[in-house]
């Protein structure tokens, strides 16, 4: 008899929601995200043999479906990337708060007040509302980089993609960013 941490049977009810909460940020597409954790749970039983108990059941399935995720990019890289629909003419601000460029110097400032916790949970829906516009896949190298904090080697091995080129599309997708947000920030 197997332990209820290792029983396959109960996986989608003990982890099903995780695992599809973790994909859909990532894929952007329910059916897609539905799939990739049904994918996981198929690659999980058949390297179950394979598991060796260093972590939890559930950080190895996360860790199975990091990699649907990359696959799935992988099989559908060859999408062009395009510009986002609200860009506009106008350059980036050149004065005021958002002159130049972000202020990378000032770093993340305490939640003392209720309404800079507004702020920020704003700030932090707009910016997702912006990366869900991006591209999937620069959306995905995106959230890669920023979010999951993963290095470049890493990204660059898993996206098979150069230094280089994962360099040009991480400009891309902040300059697209940063315009989204410009659009939002101004017509605010």
């Amino acid at each position: 008899m197997m332990s209820s941490q290792i029983d396959p049977e109960a996986w989608v009810d003990q982890h099903g929601d995780l695992l599809f909460s973790f994909a859909l940020p990532r894929v952007r597409n329910r059916d897609i995200a539905a799939d990739l954790v049904q994918e996981t749970f198929l690659a999980g039983l058949k390297g179950l043999a394979n598991f060796k108990s260093n972590s939890s059941i559930r950080t190895w399935l996360v860790g199975i479906l990091k990699n649907k995720i990359v696959d799935h990019y992988r099989k559908s890289s060859r999408e062009i990337t395009s510009e986002l629909p609200f860009e506009t003419e106008q350059p980036f601000s050149e004065s005021g708060e958002w002159s130049g460029h972000w202020n990378e110097n000032s770093g993340p400032q305490k939640w003392s007040e209720p309404s800079r916790e507004a702020e920020l949970n704003e700030l932090r829906q707009k910016l997702q509302t912006c990366i869900d516009q991006l591209p999937a896949r620069l959306a995905h190298l995106y959230t890669m980089r920023e979010i999951d904090e993963m290095s470049t080697e890493e990204i660059c091995n898993r996206m098979e993609v150069t230094a280089t080129n994962l360099g040009v599309l991480m400009h891309r997708a902040r300059a697209q960013l940063r315009r989204c947000l410009e659009h939002y920030w101004s017509n605010s």
